[in-house]
């Protein structure tokens, strides 16, 4: 049953992710607010997977930016006494960000961890199937590294969802 809660869950943050109020509507938000123009992202470029980036640039369908969502951690902490699930799903979406130069390099990962955090935001409260989302996240930005499209930048955004399942 708990493998079951973590595909259920990022699949869930997917089509979060991807939908018509997802990233896209923010990315085109922060484009039209006066800012560069941002490509938005397409189905491809979202992937329920936990691979790291060196791996997955050897992958000839790699496409940047990348966005990873994998469940981390499962706790069933017991809560509720009598349920048989009730705890917390620890989810990572994982953006990594590519281009050849390094001008511009965070500010354009920025821009997509920031649109990730607004629909974070947007979705708080009851996802359904025993699922809530409080609304707390963190964010973790890495150091520029080699790869990608020459240099490449990671953002990993963190959270937690309360599941609780008889």
């Amino acid at each position: 049953m708990t493998t079951t809660i973590g595909s259920t869950i990022t699949a869930q943050v997917i089509q979060l992710i991807t939908g018509t109020s997802g990233v896209n509507s923010y990315l085109a938000a922060l484009t039209q607010a006066g800012g560069a123009p941002i490509n938005p992202l397409n189905a491809m470029q979202v992937r329920a997977q936990n691979v790291a980036p060196d791996i997955a640039d050897q992958s000839n369908t790699m496409q940047y930016p990348a966005v990873n969502v994998y469940c981390e951690k499962i706790v069933n902490s017991l809560v509720e006494k009598f349920r048989t699930f009730s705890g917390n799903v620890q989810v990572t979406v994982e953006l990594r960000y590519s281009q050849d130069c390094l001008d511009g390099l965070q500010d354009g990962l920025e821009n997509y961890a920031d649109a990730i955090m607004q629909v974070l935001n947007a979705n708080r409260g009851d996802w359904g199937n025993g699922m809530f989302y409080c609304g707390e996240y963190q964010v973790a930005f890495g150091a520029v590294k080699h790869g990608g499209k020459n240099f490449l930048q990671v953002a990993k955004i963190t959270f937690e969802i309360g599941v609780s399942r008889s």
